[in-house]
């Protein structure tokens, strides 16, 4: 649930932030997410580009014997405060740029291997960003995403539906309701391969994707 985006009023942001700092020191993201951060960052290779870092929790999961560096974008200020100190422990080079996915400031074809990890849930633009990141992504280049994505169960999904507006405003502008794996199609990516995750609730079911530029 990194920021990729503005749009939510600027205290909110902060608090979000705060908030997301928080739980990143707890037992869900100790006993669950770490794992899964270490089992997709660690099948990066060569220059990687991380959409989205958020606070930097990726950064330490890099293995320099297969990553040449990384480059990194995040928009939100409070974010990049947290990830820049990430930045300095990380086993590998990571430059950070503040940008936004959907207007990522690099050439064509540029990256061996694409990172992307709860992020597709708060950009304005989902297919906008993930049509830029193919363009930047070297052909045959691989994209590595875990993200949590729209539940199957027809009432689970209404459900999402109805309390989206709230996790909106309060986690931001996190879309608890997103076909993203559909996304991820229509952008063009290639040899798409999805690995369904034991949720931490029922509200949120996670996908591991990988795919092909």
């Amino acid at each position: 649930m990194n920021q990729e985006h503005l749009s939510t009023p600027a205290p909110l942001r902060r608090l979000f932030t705060s908030y997301y700092e928080r739980m990143s020191q707890g037992t869900v993201e100790k006993t669950y997410m770490e794992p899964l951060r270490k089992k997709i960052v660690g099948q990066a290779a060569g220059l990687v580009l991380e959409v989205g870092a958020g606070n930097g929790l990726n950064f330490a999961c890099y293995d320099p014997e297969f990553v040449e560096r990384v480059e990194a974008t995040e928009l939100d200020n409070s974010m990049l405060s947290y990830a820049r100190a990430r930045a300095q422990s990380a086993p590998v080079s990571v430059t950070l740029t503040q940008a936004n996915v959907e207007q990522l400031p690099f050439a064509d074809a540029y990256f061996d291997c694409i990172v992307c990890t709860l992020v597709f849930c708060s950009v304005n633009d989902p297919l906008r960003g993930l049509q830029e990141m193919r363009r930047v992504l070297k052909p045959g280049g691989q994209l590595l995403m875990i993200e949590h994505v729209r539940a199957q169960k027809r009432m689970l999904a209404l459900l999402q539906d109805l309390i989206t507006p709230l996790t909106r405003l309060l986690l931001g502008n996190c879309h608890w309701n997103r076909s993203t794996v559909q996304t991820v199609q229509e952008a063009g990516f290639q040899d798409i391969r999805l690995e369904h995750l034991t949720p931490v609730g029922e509200l949120m079911p996670l996908v591991i994707i990988l795919a092909r530029g």
